[in-house]
């Protein structure tokens, strides 16, 4: 999805959906994992990014380039 955030697939995947505005528990059942999951990407992604909450990532994943699918 990033091509110059070195997130994991997973990662990428929750991201995703965190930037269709999705909640960590409706993430959860969209992706058939637990919200403790969906907390564990988001807050490796967070890391990763440097970004400090779920706005600042998601305006973040809106801004950088994407790779083809």
């Amino acid at each position: 999805m990033v091509s110059d955030i070195p997130l994991t697939p997973a990662e990428q995947r929750v991201s995703a959906l965190l930037l269709q505005g999705l909640s960590n528990r409706a993430i959860a059942e969209r992706l058939v994992i637990s919200h403790r999951t969906v907390e564990c990407h988001i807050s490796r992604a967070l890391a990763k990014t440097g970004c400090v909450n779920r706005l600042e990532l998601a305006l973040r994943m809106l801004t950088m380039p994407s790779t083809p699918a």
